[in-house]
């Protein structure tokens, strides 16, 4: 089985996926005979032709309303949006019509594309460049959020988004493209949307996080007995992952790397407060990044939450 980065195996889902079903296209800036802005989709207008891996204007709305016209009408396209931060150009386009076409049709139509993005911070990349604000996506109802946290689980979700008929924004984070290598197989197989998974198991304390604060709260909990579940879909995220987690340690730690007000964190502890109150012995904590626009580079590393943060969070639930 081959060892591979987050962006081999994102490369490895999409031709496999564009062999399987010719109605599979890819279109973007720069994503044809350049290979994406990280090479994601280095060699498929080689291997697949011009006609399905598209060079487009530098026009976001552009790019994702053509996208959502070729859904409508029977395509599976993967618009690539180079960063996070582009998409807001964007966003009426996904919010007003992609997420909104299968109840405005009343399922006559539905839209059926991934939207593909890398997010997040820890590049030390200019302005918009390491946008994390995921949550802006997951009020959307009708749009599915995914981040992938490693390699294996990139090329698995993906694949299952791609055959999604629903739109799905398929969430890189740019810090992990080549800095893990896992086993990945060569075949096709699925990791379902919508279902967390134990990263590591535990019984006094549980840490959820996504994307490349896995990496972080991973290393943090070496030493703890604790519990670290990694979300994957944050819309839907899986809520019965959680509270199961959540009754077995009787208490909740919540990592990410965007701004602390209105974040997706703020929404899952309030889901627990609803839902498992009773099983909590401590209060939720959350280990975010501050509420201020992203720092250019020589102020990243302050901004986004390290290790040390976490562990005095755990720390603090553990000794309440």
């Amino acid at each position: 089985m081959a060892q591979l980065n987050m962006v081999q195996a994102i490369n490895q889902a999409l031709a496999q996926e564009m062999a399987r079903d010719d109605r599979v296209l890819l279109l973007g800036e720069d994503v044809g005979r350049d290979g994406g802005v990280f090479r994601v989709t280095e060699g498929l207008m080689e291997r697949f032709g011009r006609e399905r891996v598209l060079d487009t204007p530098l026009c976001e709305s552009g790019i994702m309303g053509a996208a959502i016209g070729m859904a409508a009408y029977g395509l599976r396209p993967v618009p690539e949006i180079q960063f996070l931060g582009f998409t807001y150009s964007a966003f009426e386009q996904l919010f007003a019509h992609a997420a909104r076409l299968r109840s405005r049709s009343r399922g006559r139509y539905s839209c059926p594309m991934v939207v593909r993005t890398p997010y997040g911070g820890g590049i030390k990349a200019p302005e918009l460049h390491e946008e994390s604000t995921e949550a802006l996506f997951c009020q959307v109802p009708g749009l599915k959020v995914v981040v992938p946290s490693g390699p294996y689980v990139a090329k698995g979700l993906l694949l299952a988004a791609l055959r999604d008929p629903d739109p799905v924004l398929f969430l890189e984070p740019t810090r992990l493209y080549r800095l893990l290598r896992e086993e990945v197989p060569e075949g096709e197989y699925l990791v379902e949307l919508g279902k967390a998974r134990v990263a590591r198991p535990g019984s006094s304390v549980t840490v959820v996080a996504w994307g490349s604060m896995l990496e972080r709260v991973l290393k943090a909990a070496e030493g703890y007995d604790a519990e670290v579940l990694d979300l994957l879909t944050l819309n839907p995220f899986d809520s019965e992952a959680i509270f199961a987690s959540v009754q077995k340690t009787g208490r909740l730690v919540i990592v990410h790397e965007a701004a602390k007000t209105c974040g997706l964190g703020a929404e899952i502890a309030a889901t627990v407060a609803e839902e498992a109150i009773l099983h909590l012995r401590a209060p939720i904590l959350r280990v975010t990044a501050p509420d201020v626009p992203v720092p250019l580079a020589k102020l990243i590393d302050h901004y986004l939450p390290g290790v040390q943060q976490i562990r005095t969070a755990i720390d603090d639930v553990l000794q309440y």
